[in-house]
């Protein structure tokens, strides 16, 4: 009898959760981000999802998302992933060596290049969070383009 009762209850959560799974997914925004600039195809790219000045800041993303490079002979490339309605900030870094994180030079000085959501950062210090933030919608499909920097 508890076998019974104990198997009865876990058809019902299995079936709930599948009638429920469209509805989580449709919660979820699709994201394409072009990115341009891209100087080898060595490595992988690195989109951390911030979203505020205050995880910005303290450099901990929300998510952060590794692409195998796909680079085209003028250097770009295309990524697509999905993310809940709210406000972000990506930022790319160009992680040659495979690793996950920015190389920098004796002064701090990136060796790897970066970018931000659609904001080519031109200035030396980091930029603020505002400049390259962005608002995703229900039922919105968002494009975001990334220009990869360089400094050395």
């Amino acid at each position: 009898m508890k076998n019974l009762i104990l198997i009865k209850k876990t058809i019902f959560l299995k079936t709930l959760f599948l009638l429920l799974l469209p509805a989580i997914a449709l919660n979820a925004q699709n994201i394409d981000v072009a990115i341009t600039g891209i100087r080898s195809g060595k490595g992988q790219i690195v989109i951390g999802v911030f979203k505020d000045s205050e995880s910005y800041q303290k450099e901990e993303a929300f998510v952060s998302k590794s692409f195998k490079k796909n680079v085209n002979p003028d250097g770009g490339m295309r990524v697509q992933f999905s993310l809940e309605p709210g406000v972000y900030g990506l930022c790319l870094l160009d992680d040659e060596d495979g690793d996950a994180k920015m190389k920098y030079n004796f002064i701090k000085m990136p060796k790897e290049g970066f970018g931000f959501s659609d904001y080519y950062f031109k200035g030396v210090k980091k930029p603020k969070f505002d400049s390259f933030r962005f608002t995703l919608s229900k039922r919105q499909q968002k494009s975001i383009k990334i220009r990869v920097r360089y400094i050395l």
